[in-house]
């Protein structure tokens, strides 16, 4: 280095980790989620509440699958306890409540990291149920009736969500596989905001 040349700034030398990179890339996407959501108001009244359990039970049925994939639990040991897919569908059973159809476009065969984000998506909705399920309290509902999707996991949802990253962080992804999960954060609050307006349609 010569005497003009000013210290590398090593924060910036850092490479910046997958979780943070996607967290960036679909903060935008997550707001307009958030606000689509919050529009419908689903903790106004039991009706509505109804058909975002309905949505949120149609992502997660979708996603079922990939939950307890071999290959997939082989890197997340927890994996298949972490689905909340059968969850949501006591949620239906206990208020009623028809379960809905497939939607056509659900994700389908995708590669290990486009999986792997999908799930990761699913999962840091955890975090915002947290707030969620004080709301459904407020209608009568808890965590073993009508909202046991929205239950704190065993170990906390911090403590489940950031083990979840270290073994996202760490697994080796080719520069394709990069760009695999780039999209797949994309597709993957593309495709809640196509099944919370399906669901709603109908009260429209």
């Amino acid at each position: 280095m010569t005497a003009i040349e000013a210290p590398a700034d090593t924060a910036t030398l850092e490479p910046t980790l997958r979780s943070a990179r996607l967290r960036q890339l679909s903060a935008s996407l997550h707001d307009s989620l958030e606000t689509a959501v919050g529009a419908h108001a689903p903790f106004d009244s039991r009706e509505s509440y109804g058909h975002f359990l309905q949505m949120q039970y149609l992502f997660q049925s979708e996603l079922k699958g990939l939950y307890n994939d071999p290959e997939l639990v082989k890197l997340f040991p927890d994996l298949p306890e972490r689905c909340r897919a059968d969850a949501a569908l006591a949620d239906l059973a206990d208020l009623g409540l028809a379960v809905p159809a497939a939607v056509p476009g659900a994700l389908h065969n995708p590669s290990v990291a486009t999986a792997l984000t999908w799930i990761r998506v699913s999962e840091g909705s955890k975090l915002g149920a947290a707030i969620l399920i004080k709301r459904a309290q407020a209608m009568g509902l808890s965590e073993t009736f009508g909202a046991r999707h929205l239950a704190e996991p065993e170990g906390g949802r911090m403590r489940g969500w950031k083990a979840f990253n270290v073994i996202f962080d760490s697994l080796p992804f080719s520069p394709s596989e990069e760009a695999d999960a780039d999209q797949a954060a994309i597709d993957a609050f593309s495709r809640l905001q196509i099944l919370l307006q399906h669901t709603y349609a109908a009260r429209a």
